[in-house]
Order: C-alpha cells, then structure tokens, then sequence
C-alpha cells in the first residue's frame, strides 16, 4: 500500500489539470540534459520554444523581427525589483508587447500578444511538476508550474496532509524562500496556490499569509461544502482556461500609491461577483434594457472597493459597451476621495487616469466628453441652477455607454438626497445604474431598487469570517450616563445622522432641542474626563494582552477636542504638536470660523493622509485617533482592533462604522467594539435588518460570548491539573515560576500514557483560552485570571516546545509574547532549557555534559520528552550524512520508544536506553577519523559494508580503498537534478560499477551495492 505523501498530493493536483485538457511533463524531461529538452539552461525559467511557436502562431501578421523582439523584450524584464519587474511583466501579458520600429525614418509600433483571451484553445495550456530553477547558483524545485504558452503564470507549493510538521503555511513560507532565492521565475508569476490536501488557498506575489484565501467555488454558484476536496474546487475555480484567462487579464490589480508597489489578486467572491455585475449591466444597457444594472452587496471589509476597480476594468475592456465612460459617485467628499485614491493607485488595470470633478462645472464639462474616462464625483455635484430652481436639470450626455457606478447607496441617503437623484437621471438619461453596498438594503427600501434594481450577489459577514476575509466582532458596553431622565432624553433619528461635521454647527442652533440638547449632556466636562480614565485604563489593559490601534467616535468636533485634552491630561507624554509624532491624534474637518483652540486638529489632505499612514504602520508609536465622522467609512486601517464608541449611530451608518475593526491582520482574532452611549438597541435593530434582508453571520459578538468560552476552557484546564499545586506560579518570584512550569509539563507528560489524549485535550483547551482571552482582554474577568491563563498558556508552549508536531503556531507564540509574566522570560518566549533546568546556552546532544544534565534531571518524563525530540532531530540531520547508521538508530529509537508505550519499560529505563542511544551517536560522530575516513568517504563504506559477506570475500582495508573512490566518483557525477534525471542516474550508476569490477567486488553483490550507494549519494548530494 503506497502511504500518503507530498508526491500523492503533487499527482492528484496533475489529474485535476488534465481533467481541464491540460498537457502534462516531468519537470527533468524538458530540462537542458534531457532527451527532449525544452530549456537551454537552469537559469531562464521560461519554455521558449513554446512561447516563440504561439507569438508566431497569434501574431501571423507580424514580421519575424517584431515577434524575436517581442521575445527579446519578454526575458529582458530584469528592470531592478521583484514587483516592478512583476508589474511590467503583467502589462506586457494583458496588453501584449509593444515594439518600437523605424519605417522611412518615422517611429512606429506594433503590438505582439502573448496569450488569446477571446479563444482559449488556442493557447497552450501545460502543467510541469518538479521544475528546478537556478539564481545565482541557488537551486531550488517548484513542486508545480503552470504555463501558458511556455510563461510561467502559475505555481504550487503543496505539503503532506498526513505530517503534522507539513502545514499549509509552511507551504507559504517556501513561496517566501522563492521570492528571495529565485526571482527569476517569481518576476512571471500570476497566481501562487498553496495545499496540504485538506486546506487550499490562493494568493499572489508579495500578499501576507493572512492573504492567501480559499476558492470556494467552481462556477459561481455552487458553494464548497465541508467533505469537498478544497485542492479540486481551487484548480477547477482558478485555472480552468477560459477563468484563468479572465483571472489574468481583469483581476489582478498594482497598487502604487507613490510610496510602495503592492500586487493583489480577486477572492472568489469578487472574481463573481464582477463576472455577475457585468452581465447584468450589459443587458440592462443593451436594446431594451432598464438601465438598472444591479446591487452588490459585499460586507464591509471584505475588498468591495477592489471589486469596483475589477468590474470598472471590465467594462473598460469590454466591445459591446465601446469604449464607455464610468461615473463613479459617493455622497461625501472623504468617501469620494479614498475610492478615488484606489482607482488611482490601481491604473493600470484601468489603462487610462482616472479623474475627480472638482466643482459642479468641471463635472459638467468632464461629462461632455465623447467616449471613454474614469470619473469620480460627489452625487451633491448633480444640482440645479440656484437661481432657476423650476427649471429641470440639464442633460449632460445622452449616450448609452455611460456606467453610473455608486458606492454605499442606501435609502436614508436617497431619502435626503431625492432631489440630487433625481437630478442625475435628467443629467444622464440613458445611462446604467450599479450599486455597490457593505450593508443591507431594507426590506421596504423602494427607492433604491427603483433607481439599481435588485442584488446581483451577496456575500456575508459569515462568509467573509469563514474564509479569513474578515475577523469577528465583539461588543462591550461600558456606559457613562447621561444626566438626563429617561423618558426626557432625545429620540436618535435620521435627523441625528444627517448632521455631518461639516454643518453641525448651523443644524445645532437648528435643532437645539435635540442634538444639541444631548451633545451638550454627552460632552459635559465631568462626563468626558470619566471617559478618558476608562478608556485609557481599559485600553492599557488591552495593550497589555495584544498589540495595535484604536479608534474613538465622538458625537461632535467639540467633543473630540475636548476628549483629547482630557486624555493627554491623563497622558502627557502622548502629546506633541508635530503630526509625526505622539501618541494620539484628533482628525476632523474644519473651517475659518472654527474656535482658535480647535486650530491644532485641522489639518490639510495631506496632512490627514500623513496621519492615516501612521495609524496603517503598526510599528508607528500613534495608539489612537479620535474621529467624529472622517474614516468610518471606506477607511482601511487592519492594526485597528478597537473602536470606542460615544456618538449615538444607526443602521448602516452604525454597521460602517464598526466594521474599521474588522480587517484581517497578523494574529488579529478579532475586533471589539466598546460602547459608551448605548448603541445596544440600535446595534440589534442593525442586525435585524441584516438578518431580514438574507445576510448570515452575526455583525457584532458581545464580548460576553468570548467571556463564556475563557470561562469554559479555565475550567478545563484546571480539571486537568487537579491534584497538582501550581500556586507557586501564581504568586511565587521568578525562581518559583520556572520550577512550578517545569513540574506542571512534568505533571501532564507523567499522565500521557494514563488518561488517553489528555495532552490532545490540554492543547485544544489552550487554543480556546488562547483566543478568548485576546478577544475579552480588557474585562475585568480577564485581569483577575491574568496569571493563571499566563500560566496554563507557557505549560502548553513548553510542551509544544519538546513535541515534533509544530502546533505552537505563530499566532499562539504571540500570545505567549502578549501575556506571558515578565519576571519568567524577559523576551516573551518560553525557553525549554530554562524550564528544564538547564543553563541557557548552546548545548550539543553529542556532549558528555549535556547527557550528564539529562541524566540528572529529576522531572523523568521531562528529560525524555527533551530527549526524544533531540534524538529525533538528530538522528534526521545524520540521515542525509549517513544513511546506514541513520536507519540503524532509527530503528533503536523507535524499539525504545515502543517498549515505553507498551509499558514494558519505565520512564527511568527507556531513558537510560536513549542515554546510551546519544552516547553511541556521539562516538559516531568520530568513529571516521578512526577509521581513516572522511565523513562521506565513511557513509559509502557503510553502503558498502551492510552485505557481510562483501565483507568477508573483500576485507575491510579493500572496502575502505573502495568506499574513498566510490565518493569520488560521486562527487565528480553529480549535478543540479541528477538524483531525478533517469539518463544521469544510470550514468552514475555505470560509473559505481566500474570502480567496483575494477576492485574485485563480488559480481553477484554488486547491485544491491550500487543501489545502496546510490541511495545514499542522494541523500549526501541532493
């Protein structure tokens, strides 16, 4: 029976390629030494026979010397940068190659295509696993590479599903190793796909772990569920021809936004998502369409404005809408400009700048415009002619082929904003309305379906958790009252959120019985330093578990200004006059009538944007900002983990608001909301709403839920200590901890082979704490359990710390750096040394004082769990040297370690047998010197040395002679892939039979010895 394996996992995805009509070769038969090869070298990763054959054979009528230089221009990409090269590449592949030549001393050009994206078949489509790629004489072998007419568009790195050390993110960390080691093939890359058999995800060039995600579905429609195989809905969903196609030429966007150049690539609700709008929009603007194209309603946080810029560049793209113009309108400035600056900063999907209207009359000329251009505007631009308000709206342009693409379009802003709507119609009469949305529409929102029509796709808060595109929220009421009776406070309407800070001035005297009645109660000077005090100590204690920003909503400017002195009051030192610094930032708009004291906090775009880059590093020293209507919504700020509420909000409104803590960040489990004024009601009317209207997942988890779950996992993990005292932990000194930690790993180790999976059970349990208590940090339960869960969390790193399996994961060691007691480890890691006992520094396995130390270590199950993994690891690193005595003490161990489950042995009895086990690999490490052997030259003689009666026949002196010429032979006959290039290998194999003919080695023995020596070169050469 053939056993699971990286191979196992490598040869399923092949058959998935070629149930697609995929062709398929072996990395070493197309290579430079092959029979057939399809490289000339290691070093130029493309297949250039292929690529020239389908330059020639999609650009007939391109005369030879464009389409060579078109090929020339392909691999001379080298431009300095992995992304810029990667970037330039890209423009080559969806706007083909542009070639500059002389004709009658004029400069002209010509466009050579790459690939078909209108007739998939013919392209050529192949799949090559095992493709070894050399950089500056690194050597490294991608396990799978997809070409599209000999580019290298695709590339796989997969692990085993049934080694637990094989994790999908290692598989990610190799891609890492790739970019660094050999960016010659990286700079061709479109898509990077990752698998262990059970998990799958896709991602591309320069994106973080927490950005490679699932492709959880085939064709749109039918939805992965669990027992599905997440490898075949990834390489059916991705690289189907006509999708990957697709894939390439409209959902990969570069950002430059001046400072960085960052890649990104469609999930696959995006990818369908634009696929859908773009059908619906091009029937609905087609002969006897309605002009409602549709709403997208994509969760907020889940990449709704990257969605926009795919689905603009395929209307862009598209013949049938002949070269049309996009509007694309929000109902404020901030929104308009942050959606603005993405489709600046991603371009080069659009092929063209686009262009933001900065007054009502530069909107009407840029609609004037015949053809073409990505134009953004604010929906207040569409307004009459102040003196003439009887008169309609004039008409801009009649055309067809204009897209009104709208951002956030819910009723309460058509409500308001009627006249405005109405308005744009008469402007642009023929045009086709989309609606992009992160919330709901209501059940009985007519307007907006009157004006878009009804939903083209939805995608959910579950989802989106679900597949890693957001994080959970949790909600915490921390209520400051309001002085003020209840049946006397103000009703919170829609009258509250039409009051923007840019005219909250003008509507207070308006509406001075009620918003400024509760804006003065919410901002009474004792009520404001009663809310930084808390905040700050609630914010401290968060700080203290988990790392990152946060975010304060303020009823009004005067509000947020007033909170600022009251907080640096509390913290002086997180003030400071210049924007680049301090701890603490007001953001807000302003005008000249503004009080003078509210001068510091106003600032210019750039001057905000400065500010916002700050709030984005997660490195930089600013911990808060304090908004009262700037940033919540389409800001994207993912180190943001917590958002202080203090302003009364509503329905979308509300449901915008806290989504700024739901991006996806390292180690980020999830975002919390705290509130102030009480938005409970209003929260579950939201989530009503969500609900009705066919959304599932929970917008917002009270922190309750988190609470719950700590609660239950402490209980479990003290029941599985019960019978052992670790208050030494809780309240002893340094000293005491480290001795109470060693005796508890000692304690669980001790009852492994007693209690069946309790370690399994220790370590579900902490994975649990783990998460809610980061979660919950701030609570009050949380600091009365500080300790304790400190202490539980660094028995569970310590026993991770002396297991094989790599459970103690990336996220869970943040933790333990987040919560663990500075008075045990300074650096935040466990040290396993120090928790054994033993003096922290570089101690070898193969010295007599480090087996000393074993040997006297009272914690018996301890020392061998120590032990073992050292051994282990050991014995695996020698494999390579010494494949004979590698396999020999494998199989000691293995027999020690049986006989210690069988219970046939005690803890004290097989630690004395790796004892002597360490002592015979530490004599090994020397036993070539006494044989007069190098180390290779000793691997081969025990190659040769394992048939007793070679021997016997043969002497030991003339194996010696034999073992040094056989490692010479072997040195001087191997290269880069010998060990997978048959013609190679028997070469090898030719060269190991002569030495042995030549020396007398018996003739019917020599078989098993060369392919013993074989063996063992791959494992000595690689």
């Amino acid at each position: 029976m053939t056993p699971l394996n990286e191979s196992t996992i490598e040869h399923h995805a092949i058959a998935l390629f070629k149930e697609m009509g995929y062709t398929y070769a072996f990395g070493p038969d197309i290579g430079p030494d092959s029979d057939h090869p399809e490289r000339a070298d290691y070093e130029n990763p493309l297949l250039l026979e292929r690529l020239s054959t389908a330059i020639h054979r999609l650009n007939p009528e391109a005369p030879k010397d464009i389409r060579e230089e078109a090929l020339r221009q392909v691999q001379a990409i080298a431009v300095g940068g992995l992304m810029t090269e990667n970037s330039l590449f890209q423009q080559m592949l969806v706007e083909g190659v542009r070639v500059a030549f002389m004709v009658d001393g004029e400069e002209r050009g010509s466009i050579v295509r790459l690939l078909d994206y209108d007739h998939p078949e013919k392209n050529d489509f192949l799949v090559v696993n095992q493709y070894t790629v050399i950089h500056d004489r690194v050597n490294r072998r991608a396990d799978l590479v997809v070409f599209l007419n000999g580019l290298p568009l695709g590339l796989f790195e997969l692990k085993n599903m049934v080694d637990a050390n094989a994790t999908i993110r290692k598989a990610w960390n190799q891609l890492q190793t790739y970019q660094a080691d050999i960016p010659n093939l990286m700079a061709y890359n479109a898509v990077l796909a990752i698998s262990d058999g059970l998990k799958a995800a896709v991602g591309c060039l320069g994106a973080p772990y927490e950005r490679f995600l699932p492709w959880k579905t085939i064709d749109g429609q039918e939805l992965m569920q669990g027992g599905d195989d997440p490898l075949r809905f990834l390489i059916h969903g991705v690289f189907e021809p006509s999708r990957f196609l697709d894939l390439i030429r409209y959902f990969i966007a570069f950002s430059d936004d001046g400072r960085t150049l960052s890649k990104k690539i469609a999930a696959y609700h995006q990818f369908h998502a634009a696929q859908k709008a773009l059908l619906t929009t091009l029937a609905a603007a087609g002969m006897g369409g309605d002009r409602r194209g549709g709403v997208v309603w994509h969760t907020q946080g889940s990449g709704k404005s990257l969605t926009m810029l795919f689905f603009a560049g395929m209307l862009i793209q598209h013949p049938a809408l002949e070269n049309p113009t996009i509007l694309m309108l929000t109902d404020r400035t901030n929104l308009d400009t942050q959606l603005f600056d993405t489709f600046a900063a991603g371009k080069q999907l659009l092929r063209q700048d686009p262009q933001q209207a900065d007054s009502v009359s530069d909107l009407r000329e840029l609609l004037q415009r015949a053809s073409g251009g990505v134009l953004f505007s604010t929906i207040q631009k569409f307004q009459k002619d102040r003196n003439d308000a009887l008169t309609a709206h004039p008409v801009l342009s009649d055309r067809k082929n204009i897209i009104v693409m709208v951002d956030e379009a819910q009723r309460s802003q058509y409500e308001i904003l009627d006249g405005y709507a109405a308005n744009l119609r008469a402007a642009l009469p023929n045009a086709t309305f989309v609606a992009f949305t992160g919330t709901p529409l209501e059940l009985d929102d007519r307007d907006t379906r009157v004006v878009f029509g009804d939903y083209i796709d939805i995608y959910d808060i579950q989802r989106a958790v679900e597949d890693g595109a957001t994080v959970p929220i949790y909600y915490e009421s921390r209520l400051v009252r309001l002085n003020l009776p209840e049946d006397q406070r103000p009703v919170i309407d829609s009258t509250f959120e039409e009051i923007t800070e840019d005219d909250e001035q003008e509507n207070r005297e308006r509406l001075k019985t009620r918003w400024a009645q509760l804006e003065a109660l919410v901002g009474a000077p004792k009520r404001v330093e009663q809310i930084a005090a808390d905040l700050l100590e609630h914010w401290e204690k968060r700080k203290s578990i988990l790392s990152g920003k946060a975010m304060i909503v303020a009823m009004s400017r005067r509000i947020a200004v007033e909170l600022y002195d009251a907080i640096i009051a509390l913290r002086p030192d997180w003030h400071n006059e210049d924007d680049a610094q301090g701890g603490i930032k007001v953001v807000m708009t302003g005008s000249a009538s503004d009080p003078i004291e509210w001068k510091p906090h106003i600032r210019s775009k750039a001057g905000n944007e400065a500010i916002a880059d700050r709030l984005k590093d997660p490195e930089d020293p600013l911990e808060m900002v304090i908004v009262r209507d700037m940033w919540l919504t389409g800001f994207d700020a993912p180190a943001l983990n917590t958002l202080y509420v203090d302003k009364p909000m509503r329905g979308h409104t509300l449901m915008q608001a806290i989504a700024r803590v739901n991006r996806v960040f390292t180690n980020k489990s999830g975002g919390l909301v705290v509130d102030y004024i009480g938005i409970a009601q209003d929260l579950k009317n939201a989530i009503a709403t969500y609900t009705r209207s066919g959304g599932k997942g929970n917008p917002a988890e009270t922190v309750q839920e988190a609470i719950k779950v700590l609660l239950e996992k402490l209980d479990i993990c003290r029941s599985i200590f019960h019978g052992l005292d670790y208050q030494d932990y809780l309240t002893g000194d340094g000293s005491e901890k480290v001795a109470t930690l060693r005796k508890a790993t000692e304690f669980i180790l001790s009852q492994e082979l007693t209690e069946d999976g309790l370690k399994r059970r220790f370590r579900n349990a902490t994975s649990g704490l783990k998460k809610a208590a980061t979660l919950a940090a701030g609570d009050d339960i949380v600091e009365r359990c500080r300790t304790e869960i400190v202490f539980f969390l660094s028995v569970r790193a310590t026993l991770d710390k002396t297991s094989e399996a790599e459970s103690l994961v990336e996220e869970q060691e943040y933790a333990i750096r987040q919560l663990i007691d500075q008075s045990i480890a300074p650096e935040g890691v466990v040290d396993l040394y120090a928790v054994a006992g033993l003096p922290k520094s570089e101690i070898s396995l193969l010295s007599d004082t480090f087996i000393h130390q074993i040997e006297a270590m009272p914690e018996k199950n301890l020392a061998l769990e120590m032990l073992r993994r050292l051994l282990q690891d050991t014995v695996r690193k020698e494999g390579k040297g010494n494949l004979i005595q590698s396999k020999a003490f494998s199989e000691k161990l293995e027999e020690a370690l049986r006989k210690y489950h069988n219970r046939s042995v005690d803890t004290v009895e097989v630690m004395q047998e790796l004892i002597e086990l360490a002592k015979a690999l530490q004599a090994l490490d020397q036993r070539h010197a006494a044989l007069g052997l190098s180390k290779d030259e000793a691997a081969f003689y025990d190659a040769l040395a394992t048939n007793d009666s070679a021997v016997q026949a043969m002497g030991d002196e003339a194996l010696k002679i034999i073992a040094k010429e056989v490692a010479d032979t072997v040195r001087q006959n191997t290269r880069i892939d010998w060990s997978i290039r048959e013609q190679a290998r028997a070469h090898l194999r030719r060269m190991v039979k002569r030495v042995l003919r030549k020396h007398g080695y018996p003739p019917d023995m020599q078989e098993g010895a060369v392919n013993m020596v074989i063996e063992q070169a791959e494992g000595l050469v690689g």
